[in-house]
């Protein structure tokens, strides 16, 4: 798996979403590329920013007892897979804003390096290692990246 936490992954991941335009269609699914961009900075803005609320108690207990290690660990999500609410972008966005976005929160992530995540509580699966922050915005971001070829 990538490292979120080096330049030269990074500079991969950036590419990647370069390579992407207004019109770029999914291979699987139905979402909008503008819609897939602002998808994937949810996972930044719960780290980075207060714009979702924390989950209460019971489902913060459900999403580690039952989520935590599907976001966690290497092993890649599968098409078609669920969605938690918060992720869910139903109106249209700016796609050069979104694009925007998502480059400065990767480059964000890799200037603070593994050392500031490294038992950083997450928004929903308590304190986790850099090991499982860097799957976390990897497999993600990877993942809606293969969505859309590349």
């Amino acid at each position: 798996m990538a490292n979120v936490f080096d330049k030269k992954d990074c500079e991969v991941l950036i590419a990647r979403i370069n390579n992407l335009n207004n019109e770029t269609k999914p291979i699987w699914g139905e979402m909008t590329v503008d819609k897939m961009l602002a998808h994937c900075n949810v996972t930044y803005e719960m780290v980075y920013s207060t714009v979702h609320k924390k989950p209460n108690f019971v489902m913060g207990m459900f999403l580690k007892m039952f989520v935590k290690n599907k976001v966690v660990s290497n092993i890649p999500y599968k098409k078609y897979g669920p969605t938690a609410p918060q992720f869910i972008i139903k109106k249209d966005r700016n796609f050069e804003k979104e694009k925007l976005r998502l480059t400065e929160y990767i480059e964000k992530t890799q200037s603070f390096g593994s050392d500031y995540f490294e038992g950083k509580e997450s928004h929903s699966f308590g304190k986790l290692t850099s090991e499982e922050w860097n799957n976390l915005f990897y497999k993600h971001l990877n993942h809606h990246l293969e969505q859309f070829g590349v």
